[in-house]
């Protein structure tokens, strides 16, 4: 083929990305297999995979699978590199049982879906802020989990310690177990006793909790003015605080244009019901996929608007006279509140103009 020929050839890549290495395909407008290479998951890796890509023509579309996870840096490099990228979903089942599995096959496998557009979505941005907060919520998130474990432990060992610890501690609230064990000063020549033990165990996870309780309060100051300054309006609204915001914000992405519309965005978070009519039968049923974080996110703002709102009360009160249940209730106004977050987030930026750049304009 000649160099203009080779040049005017629309090439789509598909790219099977693992930890250590990523394995590109390419295919034509046809869907032809151009060839297919390995490369390391490397920056280096990363230039010799798309300059693989251009050596078969003009690459107008790459397909990459986990571009939240081992595909992040190929994506965040593609797309600085002005290279169009979709996030492929996991292969179809029975068309890999018909085909096997290897990196090779999977990655043509990703170049076909994206040439069809079939199971592709745009990836989030990872470089904005956006980002950055999801990095701080992970370490929130994981440091709140260890503390509830903590918590959970002391309480099992006070309910198996010698029966005169356990009487001391048993009737004490949460606060006042961990403050008491954690001030407490057990002789560690006598570890060997039981009830001693238990002391310093106690102490120690009670520290523990102290320390983890320290560290949640460092990153909510951290957090909270990120949040503030990535979605006021969000945190304008009734119900939703740093935490809720937080959570949806990191769901949506640093691109929220990247969701075609709000029912998109609904079943993204779970909120949107799924049909289940056959026949005469018409009714919908619970939808368990999506964000499971970003639903929980949704249910609190419920819950603060049912006890605060008088809006949502009336909607409460009359639908329950219409003969629905609380937790169909519930659903109903998930759904609504999510179309109401998708306009926030999804509204233009408004821009601040100076006095300085009007005397310019002028």
């Amino acid at each position: 083929m000649s160099t203009i020929a080779q040049q005017a050839r629309e090439i789509t890549g598909g790219v099977d990305t693992h930890k250590d290495t990523h394995t590109a395909a390419a295919i034509d407008s046809a869907g032809r297999p151009l060839g297919a290479e390995q490369f390391e998951a490397t920056a280096a890796g990363y230039r010799k995979l798309l300059a693989w890509l251009h050596s078969f023509g003009t690459l107008v579309l790459v397909g990459v699978e986990g571009t939240g996870a081992y595909g992040a840096g190929l994506a965040r490099y593609l797309h600085e590199q002005d290279v169009s990228v979709v996030e492929i979903d996991r292969p179809d089942r029975k068309a890999r049982r018909w085909q096997g599995k290897s990196d090779p096959v999977d990655a043509e496998a990703a170049a076909r879906a994206a040439l069809a557009r079939r199971r592709t979505g745009i990836p989030k941005l990872r470089d904005g802020q956006v980002e950055a907060l999801r990095s701080l919520r992970v370490a929130r998130r994981s440091a709140v989990r260890q503390r509830a474990d903590v918590q959970r432990q002391m309480k099992t060992l006070v309910i198996s310690a010698p029966e005169e610890l356990r009487a001391v501690l048993r009737e004490l609230g949460d606060k006042q177990l961990i403050a008491t064990c954690a001030a407490s000063r057990p002789d560690t020549a006598r570890a060997g006793e039981p009830a001693v033990a238990a002391k310093l165990a106690l102490r120690t996870l009670a520290r523990r909790h102290q320390r983890l309780t320290e560290e949640v309060g460092e990153l909510d100051e951290l957090i909270a003015p990120l949040t503030s300054e990535i979605a006021p309006a969000l945190l304008a609204q009734n119900g939703v605080g740093s935490d809720v915001a937080g959570q949806l914000l990191v769901t949506v992405g640093q691109n929220p244009e990247r969701l075609r519309s709000e029912a998109a965005f609904a079943m993204l978070c779970g909120a949107a019901p799924l049909p289940a009519s056959s026949g005469r039968t018409q009714r919908h049923r619970l939808n368990r996929g999506g964000d499971r974080a970003a639903n929980s996110a949704l249910y609190r703002i419920v819950l603060c608007r049912l006890r605060w709102d008088e809006r949502t009360k009336e909607y409460m009160e009359r639908r329950t006279k219409e003969g629905l249940s609380k937790k169909e209730i519930i659903r109903c106004l998930k759904r609504y509140i999510a179309r109401e977050i998708y306009q926030i987030l999804t509204a233009p930026t408004p821009t601040t103009i100076t006095a300085e750049q009007l005397t310019t304009a002028a």
